[in-house]
């Protein structure tokens, strides 16, 4: 699209109600816009041009409104988003206070993006901001999103590429635009400039990921490419360099593209047919675009709650961990939004800033004390006291009232309690480990609120102290070092080593059962030594944790493992106490029982089974 059509498109988008994009952005995305004319208004009485009512949306959501451009554009346009939560649980999250040996690489957080008004004052736009290390650091973090989309997406029950390429795109994609700034800019050309500039405006991918990514696959481009620059050799030239300028490489990449398929017969196999005609089904697709907020402190959550619904309810495929991850995200948002809890708490919670920032946190707080404070108060807020939370939580979750919660609806709290909580640890477990509470929990918690490190110390004499510590934190300590897993419902294939290094079947248990097996009086001492050697494990770099005798005494160089546990806090101390039996009829049978019954009063006749008249 030629500039002076651009610039004609940013000014009326800017000159729109509700509008507070950064300019910036707006000029990043302009040259992929297909046909701007039709979006825009006629001038009015000074001559300015809008964006007309039916290509603007003002979208609510349960974090806040946001506007919409509604637009059709090259499809090649968009980024795949890293932050995008149907892969978050594939990333060290801000919120683990340890970097352990399995630790995965971390995302940057996003924050609001921050410029300056036509008065020089700085003021905060509609659009995010992250940052990366460098360069290669930017291209290797989009390239992994890529690779795990492509990952997800076998579990799709069709070939989403073939049915772009035979069907075309149906459904728009969400967009918002995002400022990546380097760390580190190191690479300088001949005249000791930068190579490549210190940051990178991009419109990533809200909803659509996995369609941006294909998109991309059919061009022949990816997600990089569009991001930081198209190599020349994709455009037709004889260089090596890198065409930075959309509007420049966009020009000549879809002129190379119509001499594609130009020169391509007509008749071609969709399914062996040349790039330029496989493109054609999405070489334009509808597409909507963030461009104003009313908060824009509050635009990454609005954003993502706008997507969060379709994915966390069935049937669109989240995997379990990041389904109920971002059920405790879409909680979170409603009460931010709701003003019933504070943004940075939210944060914190949500996995998107250090525990440290919680309030409570203290500088000397330990690994697993700081794990400990973030937990608990995730607890709190899945299973509150509060009323008004109560009903926020109902919305958020459909859930019934709270006399009527039923099991099911308790066991997806308690997941999502649990998969948010493993994003203070080196990787996430089963959320069913969280699967330990009953109906009473329907009421919500009130903990005690002693910090962990006084529990650990009184657990061997303190009852109350050893309960919490059973209760609320046993399941994911021993989860998060794989001594005890969600029972899968079939031992298929499921083995462990025994003490002799020799294979041997896993004992098939609840994570109920194995918390019922440490409260059992006889394996007391060994429960609290081996509670607190686990914590220690935490504060210790995530180390593998050591063995504990009978009397709860650490032996060092001799790992816990599935087995050992097994083996000493055997499943039989973990079962419940049986209910006593029937009580039989003594000596002279039922009519001994009758005449008993006879003393004490007249026998109740049985219920009909059919009402009054009904025969």
């Amino acid at each position: 699209m030629p500039k002076d059509r651009q610039e004609m498109w940013i000014e009326a988008v800017l000159a729109t109600p509700g509008v507070n994009v950064p300019c910036e952005a707006l000029e990043n995305i302009a040259p992929f816009i297909v046909d701007p004319e039709l979006t825009l208004s006629e001038p009015d009485a000074q001559g300015v041009r809008t964006l007309k009512d039916g290509a603007v949306r003002r979208v609510h959501t349960e974090a806040g409104d946001m506007v919409i451009a509604v637009v059709r554009m090259h499809g090649v346009g968009g980024v795949v988003w890293g932050h995008n939560e149907r892969i978050s649980s594939i990333w060290r999250t801000a919120a683990d206070p340890a970097v352990g040996r399995e630790t995965k690489k971390s995302l940057s957080p996003v924050r609001p993006w921050r410029g300056r008004d036509d008065q020089g004052r700085e003021k905060i736009y509609a659009a995010l901001e992250s940052s990366a290390l460098n360069r290669q650091s930017l291209i290797v973090n989009i390239e992994e999103t890529s690779d795990e989309l492509r990952r997800r997406d076998n579990v799709r029950p069709y070939d989403l590429l073939e049915d772009l390429v035979l069907n075309g795109q149906q459904e728009p994609g969400m967009y918002v635009p995002q400022m990546v700034r380097l760390e580190e800019n190191a690479e300088h050309d001949e005249e000791s400039g930068p190579t490549y500039p210190d940051a990178y405006w991009g419109w990533m991918a809200v909803r659509g990921n996995n369609r941006t990514q294909k998109r991309h696959e059919i061009f022949g481009l990816t997600s990089t490419e569009v991001l930081t620059g198209v190599p020349d050799a994709k455009l037709g030239r004889s260089g090596e360099g890198i065409v930075l300028e959309p509007d420049v490489w966009l020009c000549e990449f879809s002129e190379t593209l119509n001499k594609e398929h130009a020169d391509a017969p007509d008749d071609e196999d969709p399914h062996s047919a040349s790039r330029a005609r496989r493109a054609a089904s999405v070489a334009v697709v509808d597409a909507h675009l963030v461009i104003g907020t009313a908060t824009p402190q509050r635009l990454y959550r609005i954003v993502q709650m706008s997507n969060r619904r379709d994915h966390v309810h069935p049937p669109l495929e989240f995997d379990a961990n990041d389904r109920s991850r971002a059920l405790g995200r879409s909680v979170l948002g409603m009460y931010v939004a709701q003003g019933v809890l504070d943004e940075k708490t939210a944060e914190v919670l949500s996995g998107l800033a250090p525990v440290r920032d919680l309030p409570g946190a203290s500088r000397g707080m330990a690994v697993s004390e700081l794990r400990d404070l973030r937990s608990m108060r995730l607890l709190q807020e899945l299973f509150p006291k509060d009323q008004h939370k109560r009903l926020l939580l109902r919305r958020v979750l459909s859930e019934s009232p709270p006399s009527q919660l039923k099991g099911p609806e308790i066991n997806q709290r308690a997941r999502t309690w649990s998969a948010l909580t493993s994003e203070s640890y080196p990787r996430p477990w089963n959320p069913r480990i969280g699967e330990i509470f009953t109906t009473r929990a329907r009421e919500g918690f009130d903990l005690s609120g002693r910090p962990l490190r006084e529990l650990l110390a009184a657990a061997d004499t303190d009852e109350d102290a050893f309960e919490e510590l059973v209760a609320y934190r046993a399941a994911h300590w021993l989860a998060a070092f794989d001594v005890i897993d969600a029972d899968r419902g079939s031992l298929a294939g499921q083995q462990s080593l025994d003490d002799a290094g020799m294979k041997v079947n896993r004992v098939r248990r609840s994570v109920t059962n194995c918390l019922q097996a440490l409260r059992h009086e006889r394996n007391r001492p060994m429960a609290v030594g081996l509670l607190r050697e686990l914590a220690a494990a935490m504060d210790d770099g995530d180390r593998r944790p050591w063995r504990v005798s009978g009397s709860g005494r650490v032996l060092p160089n001799e790992e816990i493992t599935p087995y050992w546990f097994d083996q000493n806090f055997p499943k039989e101390t973990g079962m419940r106490p049986r209910k006593p039996a029937v009580p039989q009829p003594r000596a002279g049978g039922w009519a001994g029982a009758a005449s008993r019954a006879a003393t004490t009063g007249p026998l109740r006749p049985a219920p009909a089974l059919w009402p009054p008249g009904s025969a």
